[in-house]
């Protein structure tokens, strides 16, 4: 088989078309359905195992020139409208009924970063792909743990995967920083989900940490209650207990919406509370596995969903809008800081 690859690479090398027909028909040649390269993938399931690895990358890279020689030369004899030019005429005026406009999930994550850092929050970024450490056992994730089945996980490597929330960035923090620490930590995360109009497998985050002496959940339902205050002009705030495996006690935060128009019945099932985010105060495991003694620091942390944040604000009820570059939903944001 390596011999007539060999031979492919050779004959590749040396094709030539004066026209878009021609062209095409050296696609046919080695990459139809029944071309010469498709057929050495055919023969390439009957190999040996211990052969397949090596060949099959012999096998890609050979496809890879062919396509790449005859896209080439398709291009070459592609005909072009009389008086057609690739270059670009700098003289034209520029048009400014098209200035661009920002994303409403960056408007979103700047609105948010606003209010903390206004609190004295500063901001703390972290790799998207993550070991199992941070992403799960230093945040009280120990193997076989029920709560590892919240996470829908993308795994890269065996013990390597994209982060499922940005709570990583926060044990990278309290490995490599002695308290106080107070901090922010907006970013994409990856969670292996069907995508419908109210979930998506990317998504975006902001999570908060603080750790010093003597934080209490009082620090943490003062700090969330002018959140609410600054974010949504609510005053009604509600903490309803719920479970985290990295805090303890833990719980979910709800804005009084109100029950003032329909579309607030049906977001918030007729209750007038809609959830809005996941709090708690770190649990002391998590402080001693990144190296902070528990018994003298306590701390709190949080973390929202972006796209549920600017779906509430903007009254977007199709989350895979904001992935989907539809000028027409984009446009909508010009003007807005």
């Amino acid at each position: 088989m390596q011999e007539k690859v060999n031979a492919l690479l050779e004959e590749i090398k040396g094709i030539a078309a004066s026209t878009a027909e021609e062209a095409e028909h050296l696609r046919i040649k080695y990459l139809g359905r029944k071309g010469s390269i498709t057929q050495l993938f055919d023969d390439f399931k009957q190999l040996p195992g211990d052969v397949k690895r090596e060949m099959g990358k012999v096998l890609n890279e050979l496809k890879t020139k062919a396509t790449d020689r005859i896209n080439a030369l398709k291009e070459h004899t592609e005909v072009k409208p009389e008086g057609s030019s690739s270059a670009i005429d700098l003289s034209l005026p520029v048009r400014l009924d098209s200035l661009g406009s920002r994303h409403p999930v960056q408007l979103v994550r700047n609105r948010i970063v606003e209010i903390f850092t206004q609190l004295g929050f500063n901001l703390s970024d972290g790799p998207e792909i993550e070991d199992d450490w941070h992403n799960f056992s230093a945040l009280n994730f120990p193997e076989e743990h029920p709560a590892r089945d919240m996470q829908d996980t993308f795994f890269v490597d065996p013990g390597m995967a994209l982060r499922t929330h940005t709570s990583s960035v926060q044990v990278r923090l309290m490995e490599t920083q002695e308290p106080p620490i107070r901090s922010i930590m907006p970013g994409r995360v990856f969670r292996n989900e069907a995508v419908s109009s109210r979930s998506h497998c990317i998504f975006h985050q902001v999570e908060g940490l603080y750790i010093d002496k003597d934080v209490s959940f009082a620090d943490l339902k003062q700090t969330l209650l002018h959140f609410a205050r600054e974010m949504f002009g609510k005053s009604k705030i509600r903490l309803r207990p719920s479970y985290f495996p990295f805090t303890e006690p833990s719980a979910e935060m709800d804005v009084y919406w109100g029950l003032k128009t329909e579309t607030d019945y049906r977001i918030t099932k007729g209750t007038g509370w809609l959830e809005v985010l996941g709090c708690g105060m770190v649990d002391p495991n998590v402080l001693t596995n990144c190296g902070i003694n528990p018994e003298v620091y306590s701390g709190y942390a949080f973390g929202m969903g972006i796209e549920r944040m600017a779906m509430l604000l903007y009254g977007i009820d199709d989350i895979r809008m904001y992935f989907e570059n539809d000028q027409r939903f984009l446009k909508q944001f010009s003007g807005v800081l």
